[in-house]
């Protein structure tokens, strides 16, 4: 234990080289709050993980902190081979803000051999931060695999992502827009059921589900 922390001790003195306070402060600014935020890049916290061997261990040192770099770095430096599904289920209620997110879903869950089982899971889940990565974890796997994702269960999904579109929450509501968009390249098929179920929107009266109408209605339209 005494070797993780002097990794992390290194870790946090280069991470203070690195630091950026108006990078930080334009963070802060736009809602995204730590105990501590020192600003730096995503280019330059992958050249500080090259030079540590993936490890549990320290991952879950760096994973405790509430640190932006630091949790960062414990997605990039968790080796896939050792993350259970336990340890997703832990991270995955323990996410903070959209950009730690968007980072866990792209360096680390959707490398995971059970990610698909990840998504029918968390999808249904009666905690709201958990069905947004649900869906931003299924948008990552489109990416991935486009239309060869297998085993995703796109009724749940498409039915749950629809009723989301008009919570209050911007970050679910935007989340399931996406899922939704990836979802229709399934098939055509997909693509005119789910614009079927959302065309209500566009009479609702309502300038945030015409918005969503109409970006789904686009995008649809063009594929």
């Amino acid at each position: 234990m005494m070797e993780k922390e002097i990794k992390l001790k290194e870790i946090r003195a280069k991470l203070r080289k690195s630091m950026d306070g108006v990078v930080s402060a334009s963070m802060r600014e736009k809602g995204l709050k730590y105990r501590l935020n020192f600003g730096v890049n995503l280019p330059t916290l992958r050249q500080i993980a090259n030079n540590y061997d993936c490890d549990p261990i320290l991952s879950e040192m760096l994973w405790k902190e509430d640190v932006r770099e630091l949790k960062i770095l414990a997605t990039l430096l968790y080796p896939i081979e050792d993350f259970s599904e336990e340890n997703a289920r832990k991270w995955c209620r323990e996410i903070p803000n959209q950009e730690i997110r968007q980072q866990v879903c792209m360096n680390l869950f959707q490398n995971l051999p059970y990610a698909h089982d990840l998504v029918n899971h968390w999808v249904s889940s009666d905690n709201e931060s958990i069905r947004t990565t649900a869906y931003w974890l299924f948008a990552r796997l489109m990416i991935i695999h486009s239309v060869q994702i297998p085993d995703i269960d796109c009724t749940t999904l498409v039915r749950n992502a629809i009723n989301d579109l008009s919570s209050s929450d911007f970050f679910l509501r935007q989340s399931a827009v996406n899922a939704l968009k990836y979802a229709g390249r399934l098939s055509s098929e997909l693509s005119r059921e789910i614009l079927g179920k959302v065309k209500i929107m566009a009479d609702s009266g309502i300038p945030a589900l015409q918005e969503v109408y109409s970006l789904l209605k686009f995008e649809f339209d063009n594929n």
